[in-house]
């Protein structure tokens, strides 16, 4: 006896099949979004980057050779911080007035190219005042000073590829 194309068990192993190629249509890489990730981290040095959004998360991740590449750039900023009267240099991980990045993104030491820096060593800020630019994904994001005092170590250089976290100056 043949079946009827109205038969239900028919019917819904056909609907359950629609629901999978959804669910698959939904999941589908967007390839562009990959790409423009991929070439940010070509542009800013970093090492991962991650992006969600309507709850499809892509992370893009980069191993080897541009992660030793990050390194020697910090080490650099690092070993050209401004000498303490004392001759050596403030380990900026255990200083008290150390500033961190907030985000990932590229460092800016003025407000534009070709303007003088917000701040140098040796500069007086108070509380508020700009200290530096970090751009991430085109937003130009301003990081005021924490706290009032002497600026004594520049940690980084003007366009360096910061991490979250990364200190950038020293305010004592």
């Amino acid at each position: 006896m043949a079946r009827d194309s109205k038969d239900p068990v028919k019917a819904e192993s056909q609907a359950s099949s629609d629901m999978a190629k959804a669910e698959l249509a939904k999941q589908e890489v967007d390839h562009e979004l990959i790409r423009a990730l991929a070439k940010l981290l070509d542009e800013t040095g970093l090492t991962e980057i991650e992006f969600e959004r309507g709850g499809q998360r892509v992370r893009v991740a980069r191993q080897g050779p541009a992660a030793v590449a990050v390194a020697p750039l910090v080490r650099a900023a690092t070993a050209e911080a401004a000498p303490l009267p004392s001759g050596g240099t403030v380990d900026p991980s255990k200083h008290p007035g150390v500033v961190t990045s907030p985000m990932v993104g590229t460092c800016y030491r003025a407000p534009e190219p070709g303007a003088r820096p917000f701040v140098e060593v040796g500069a007086r800020v108070r509380a508020g005042d700009p200290l530096l630019i970090v751009e991430a994904m085109k937003t130009m994001n301003q990081i005021p000073s924490p706290r009032t005092g002497t600026v004594i170590q520049i940690l980084i250089e003007d366009g360096q590829p910061v991490e979250f976290g990364e200190p950038l100056m020293i305010i004592e």
